[in-house]
């Protein structure tokens, strides 16, 4: 009889995210396993080379109605890719490789870069980023919970 495999750590509907490579600490993002791929709303995307190395520059708002956080980010073009969108009409989006937090795991995803100003979310994680590692619960929100907001460290002197 084989071993019972460990269960995997359960994910709610929605949590709260890091992308530590693109320097966005938190953003909250939906957990849509009828999305193969994951994705952000960026604008501003400017594909570019660096030293021969096709690259993408993009901007992203990582709160929700909120424009007063801005990042300016920059990653190795993983490739363009035909997506449909929420809509059904196929476009061509930019595609990174990008580390994700989640949950106190660390891992690599493939994020493509859209507009999502109209949606409810900055970002969805698709299946392909949680499968074999989570278990979603429809009915749970934020089940790593919500991140501290950083907290500015006292001088020794007390300023």
């Amino acid at each position: 009889m084989s071993p019972r495999p460990e269960p995997l750590p359960l994910l709610g509907w929605r949590e709260w995210v890091a992308l530590p490579r693109l320097g966005v600490r938190r953003v909250k993002a939906k957990i849509d396993t009828g999305a193969r791929t994951s994705t952000i709303h960026a604008w501003d995307i400017e594909p570019f080379e660096r030293d021969g190395v096709p690259m993408v520059r993009f901007r992203l708002h990582p709160k929700q109605r909120d424009t007063t956080i801005d990042i300016l980010a920059e990653a190795p073009l993983h490739e363009m890719r035909s997506v449909r969108n929420s809509g059904g009409v196929e476009e061509q989006r930019p595609v990174v490789l990008t580390d994700v937090d989640l949950l106190g795991q660390r891992f690599e995803i493939e994020l493509t870069l859209t507009s999502r100003d109209a949606m409810g979310f900055r970002m969805l994680l698709g299946r392909q980023a949680i499968r074999n590692r989570f278990a979603v619960d429809p009915g749970r929100s934020y089940c790593g919970g919500v991140p501290k907001k950083k907290t500015r460290r006292k001088k020794a002197d007390g300023s």
